[in-house]
This record gives structure tokens, C-alpha cells and sequence, in this order.
């Protein structure tokens, strides 16, 4: 199991330049996508998908999370199909979208995007549609997961979805005599020095889902459609919080050393670094608050220019079978898409499946916000809503 980061702070200005003004429906809805950006049409929409998967190329680029292409599925798939995989691992969502300019430039494939880079490259024209009738796994996917608003827009699927998490409540049980039930311990000063968060501005939605259910007069109905005074409120409460902050993490591995030294006592985390901890006897737990949460969830998504698209939906089909999601889910720590991996995580490390979540009900995933693309349309139709740039300048403020 490697350590690593997801989303972080290496944002480019230019990519979020770009952005389109629209914003998305609800990050943890079913629909077929597309809320406040109906009005809106990606510029790549009309781009033909495929009916059938021909002869494979040979070859195959990805940009990836590093681990989501290791030997154990990524050498039998060689052997299958005749594509030869080469990746090149990004640090941040940002870097992501920065290496998919133009449509992938002619050189990659697919992108690994999570929900904060997935409208990006959308509107940015840099990702086009995909038959998702060619993905034969599609139909075992979690409902939510099948057409989710961040990668499906006006019923077009622009990728498949992979694998998901949610951002839990981590917290030591030597301070704690029983869960917390509310994220306001994150910004408690009895836990003043003993607090860590990831240093994400995606984070800031973290706090917005908060306030959604503490201080209702704000309106807040999606932490990532924020009018003005919304996210000013939001700015604040982050900002006092600032002085309460062990750690700004941006590797598991570090909230998982402050953890294991004692020096924190509760903190936003992953499933991940929970097991990891539990594995190594450290006393800790982790639990979504009665607010919910927020989560990620990741997409392979097409190249608008991609060299070898007969490859690239071989790998997704392959990418979405059970076992190879199992061995995914078990390795990167964290939950297929496929509900059929759910054994197979099992077998491949027991209590795997309950571990991270894998066999949970619908009802459970519904409770969990999904990351998207903040962008200034709102749901509603209206051009007040605050755009990723933004966050970035505001989280920068809040964390320097």
C-alpha cells in the first residue's frame, strides 16, 4: 500500500481560468446529471461514441493516481488485449487537468479524475463522451454511481465511473469515550493544537456542509454551490479555525504519523489511514457525523484526442470487472464501483468489504456529498455562485 494524496494544493491558475460559469446538480444524486448546467453545452457533446471495441492499437497512456495502475491487473491486461500500458502519475486534480490541455494533446488516453477536476475537463473541451453500453460492468455499479451528475451531463456519460471514499471523522478513542457525532469538534479550541484537515481548498466544502445543518438561515442546500455570503461565512469559520490546526496534511502518511504519535486527537480522513492505524493497534476510530459528509469519487475519462481509444475501452472494461476492482480497492484503500467486488475483497484481505464499506446499503452512500467542480452558475440558474478559483485564493489565504 502506497501513501499518497488526492486533490492537494498544486492548482493551476490557468486550468481554473477556464472555467465554464455553470454549476452541477447535488454531488450525490443518481440522476443523469447536468442541475444548473442544463443551459450549457460541453464542447464535446456531439462527439460520436463508438458502437463496438475494434483491434486494439498497442498501445495505451493514462495519467493515474499513483497505484491505480499496478503489475497485479495491469500486466494480465497486456497480456489479454495486446495494449501496453504506460502511465504517468499525477500529484493533484489540478496537475490532472493540466496534463489533459487539449484534449490530452494527442498523447494520453485516459485520466483518472476525481469530482473536482471532472467539470473542468468537460467544459474545457479536453474529455468527450463514451458508450457506456460497451462497459459491460456498468449495470453491477452502485445505482449513484452508474450516472452521477459530475461525470454525466445531460444523460452523455464522459467516462466510467471507478472508485469511491468518503472523508470520515478520524478520531484517537483515548480522547474520545465515544464517536463524535458532529464536525464541530474540528472547530472546538478544547481540541486546540490536536486538530488536522487535509490541505485541499475542496475542503472548504467540508465546512459548508457543516453550516448547511447548524446554521440553516445561510441557506446552504450544496456545499459546492455557494453564493457570496455563503462562502464568506464558510471563509470564516475556516479562518478561526486556523489557530486550532496541528497539521495541514497532504499525504495520508503524515495524518497517519500524527495519529500513531499521539500528537492529534481528531481530524478529517479517509478510510484508509482508519485501517492502517487499526492494523498497526493504534487506538482510533473514525465515523460520519449526524452533518454527513463529503467524499471523492474517481472516473475514467475518455480523451477528447486520445491515440488509442480502442485500448482505452478495453482498459475500462477491464478496470471495472469484480476482481480487478476488488484487487484495486484492497490495494489504494478505498470502494469499487462494481458491488460485485465485494467477496472478492474478502478473499483478497479479510473483512475487506466491511472495512471500507463495500457492503454498505444505498442509503449510507446518500449521506455523502461528492466531490464536483465548484463553478459560478448556480443550480437555480443564477450567476452568483462562487468559482473554484476562488477557493483556491481563499483556501491559500486561510492556510499561509
Amino acid at each position: 500500500m502506497n501513501t499518497w494524496a488526492r486533490g492537494g494544493t498544486l492548482l493551476a491558475a490557468a486550468s481554473t481560468a477556464l472555467l465554464i460559469a455553470a454549476c452541477g446538480s447535488s454531488g450525490g444524486g443518481t440522476s443523469g446529471g447536468g442541475g444548473g448546467t442544463a443551459g450549457l453545452a460541453p464542447p464535446t457533446a456531439n462527439t460520436p461514441v463508438p458502437s463496438s471495441v475494434g483491434k486494439g492499437e498497442g498501445k495505451l497512456n493514462l495519467i493515474a493516481w499513483e497505484g491505480y495502475a499496478q503489475p497485479q491487473w495491469v500486466k494480465p491486461f497486456e497480456q489479454a488485449t495486446g495494449c501496453q500500458v504506460s502511465a504517468k502519475y499525477a500529484g493533484s486534480s489540478s496537475e490532472m487537468v493540466s496534463l489533459m490541455a487539449g484534449g490530452g494533446g494527442g498523447q494520453y488516453d485516459l485520466v483518472s479524475a476525481s469530482g473536482d477536476a471532472d467539470l473542468r475537463l468537460i467544459y474545457g473541451g479536453d474529455v468527450k463522451p463514451v458508450n457506456i453500453n460497451l462497459i459491460r460492468s456498468w449495470k453491477d455499479f452502485h445505482p449513484f454511481l452508474q450516472s452521477p451528475s459530475f461525470n454525466t451531463i445531460a444523460g452523455k456519460h464522459y467516462g466510467v465511473s471507478y472508485e469511491f471514499g468518503p472523508n470520515v471523522l478520524l478520531y484517537s478513542t483515548k480522547a474520545f469515550s465515544a464517536a463524535p457525532t458532529s464536525w464541530s469538534v474540528l472547530y472546538d479550541s478544547k481540541y486546540s493544537g490536536q486538530i488536522t484537515v487535509p490541505n485541499n481548498p475542496i475542503q472548504i466544502a467540508d465546512a459548508a456542509l457543516y453550516l448547511s445543518k447548524t446554521q440553516p438561515s445561510l441557506g446552504i442546500t450544496d456545499p459546492y454551490e455557494l453564493t457570496t455570503a455563503q462562502f464568506n461565512a464558510t471563509v470564516s469559520l475556516l479562518t478561526q479555525e486556523k489557530p486550532l490546526i496541528k497539521k495541514y496534511w497532504d499525504l495520508a502518511s503524515q495524518e497517519i504519523s500524527l495519529f500513531q504519535s499521539g500528537t492529534t486527537a481528531v481530524g478529517a480522513a479517509w478510510p484508509y489511514q482508519t485501517n492502517t492505524l487499526q492494523a498497526a493497534k493504534a487506538p482510533v476510530a473514525d465515523t460520519i457525523p449526524s452533518e454527513g459528509a463529503t467524499g471523492w469519487a474517481d472516473t475514467w475519462m475518455l480523451a477528447a484526442k486520445a491515440p488509442h481509444p480502442n485500448c482505452a475501452y478495453k482498459w475500462m472494461q477491464w478496470a471495472t470487472t469484480p476482481k480487478v476492482q476488488a484487487e484495486q480497492a484492497v490495494y489504494f484503500g478505498e470502494t469499487p464501483a462494481n458491488k460485485l467486488a465485494c467477496p472478492i475483497m474478502d478473499q483478497e484481505q479479510s473483512g475487506a468489504c466491511a472495512a471500507y464499506h463495500a457492503d454498505a446499503p444505498e442509503a449510507y452512500f446518500q449521506t455523502i456529498k461528492f466531490w464536483k467542480t465548484p463553478l459560478a452558475q448556480c443550480g437555480n440558474g443564477k450567476n452568483d455562485c462562487v468559482p473554484f478559483q476562488q477557493w483556491v485564493s481563499a483556501w491559500n489565504q486561510i492556510t499561509g
